[in-house]
């Protein structure tokens, strides 16, 4: 019996040293471990940063592609001379134009307005394109070109003649063409006036001029310049637009330069014939300032009968055709 007691309390004493130790190596372990410095790797990045978004996106990473695009080539000057355009060849073709009876202001080698005018009346003359552009194929038909035709040959040594098909007026003195200048004739547009309506015509016919009036006189159409009515309220005057083709109320208008000495060389009862234009009355009937009426009898190619002139210097409101 005591030996078996001796034997348990040695077993007993064996496991409590085994368990001693087993608790003493944990806390070894665990202290090692706490105290063992930990080496951590940090990969280094680089941020590149996204451009900003475009206005519009909903993506603010989202590159923008730049596509390279190659500019275009200016667009090649129109041909032929124009506005704007100096030296010799102007000033030949300003002095060619004049020797054929077009207007085209002073000759001075400058490309301007008159002297796109005056490449637009020969335009008009001779059925080209209505460029104002003075191109290879209208300098070429310069080299070439008479005097047109007189509509009336047998009008008097004084008279217009006004073409309304080819938008021109001829002008002659001591019964020799003299000027030949672009205008702009009834539009053949119906319009309406305080509540009357009316086509836009200018009648064909021989009339004479009958009444002038100096400066800007005032319609309830617009204004006129210089005017010198032939038919009723119907006149030719100056105009700050005259377009290449029919545009008026029934006036027949003038380039404003042309304007300006125009009158002096048309006299109150030079013959003035309207061809190739409609057979119509006048537009509302419509008197000239001065009460004339317009003419009421067919158009005819005879020179037509004098009537009584007068003038007016004075500004008045009328009901005459622009």
């Amino acid at each position: 019996m005591l030996v078996r007691r001796i034997l348990l309390a040695c077993a007993v004493v064996a496991v409590l040293s085994a368990a001693v130790w087993s608790a003493q190596h944990d806390t070894e372990v665990r202290t090692t471990s706490a105290s063992s410095p930990t080496t951590t790797t940090i990969a280094e990045s680089t941020t590149i940063a996204a451009p900003p978004p475009t206005p519009g996106t909903t993506s603010a990473t989202a590159p923008t592609v730049s596509v390279a695009r190659t500019p275009r080539p200016p667009a090649p000057p129109p041909p032929g001379l124009g506005i704007g355009a100096r030296g010799p060849e102007v000033l030949a073709l300003e002095q060619h134009l004049s020797a054929m009876h077009y207007d085209p202001g002073a000759i001075d080698g400058v490309f301007d307005s008159s002297t796109a005018f005056a490449v637009v009346a020969f335009q008009k003359v001779t059925g080209m394109a209505r460029t104002s552009r003075a191109t290879d194929d209208v300098i070429a038909a310069l080299q070439t070109a008479t005097d047109p035709p007189p509509l009336v040959p047998s009008g008097g040594a004084g008279r217009v003649e006004i073409d309304v098909g080819r938008q021109v007026l001829f002008l002659f003195q001591d019964d020799t063409l003299w000027k030949i200048i672009p205008v702009s004739t009834g539009s053949g547009q119906r319009y309406c006036v305080d509540g009357e309506c009316a086509r836009a015509l200018t009648p064909a016919g021989s009339y004479r001029v009958f009444q002038r009036q100096r400066g800007w006189q005032t319609s309830r159409l617009g204004r006129l310049y210089n005017p010198l009515y032939f038919n009723g309220g119907i006149a030719m005057h100056g105009s700050l637009s005259v377009p290449a083709y029919p545009a008026s109320h029934g006036c027949v208008r003038l380039p404003m330069y042309e304007a300006e000495w125009f009158p002096s060389r048309v006299p109150n009862g030079t013959p003035v014939y309207v061809k190739n234009g409609p057979n119509a009355p006048v537009p509302f009937n419509q008197p000239a300032p001065d009460g004339t009426p317009p003419a009421q009898p067919p158009p005819t190619t005879a020179p037509p009968p004098e009537t009584t002139t007068s003038s007016s210097t004075t500004t008045t409101t009328t009901k005459s055709f622009l």
